[in-house]
């Protein structure tokens, strides 16, 4: 039987986790750029929109849990930018708004983060 370090696992997972959360926005970055496309009223858009919404409510559920091991400042910034997207995505919807190189911009650097 294979026994392995505690801290090799906890490091594995954290590896997968962020690969998971990196494809996450990979996908939310491949819909805004078709949504861009193809305009703010486009099917492209609606898919978009709604897709990373649910990322965002996900992400932003698990940051403000007191379980989240991330250091308090660096949660409340990534929580500072999810808030900003969820908004400039509702202004979107809403016809406020058409600008998805704001939210491309934004999600790109965070892939980027997360390699």
């Amino acid at each position: 039987m294979y026994q392995f370090p505690y801290a090799d696992v906890l490091e594995n997972s954290s590896k997968l986790a962020r690969e998971r959360e990196r494809q996450l926005f990979e996908r939310c970055l491949e819909l805004f750029k078709a949504a861009d496309r193809e305009g703010p009223n486009s099917t492209e858009a609606i898919e978009a929109l709604a897709f990373c919404r649910r990322i965002w409510a996900a992400f932003l559920e698990d940051l403000a849990s007191p379980d989240n091991a991330l250091p308090n400042e660096l949660r409340a910034e990534i929580i500072s930018i999810g808030l900003w997207v969820v908004r400039e995505t509702e202004n979107i919807r809403l016809g406020k708004s058409t600008n998805f190189k704001a939210l491309i911009d934004v999600t790109t650097a965070l892939s980027e983060g997360l390699k």
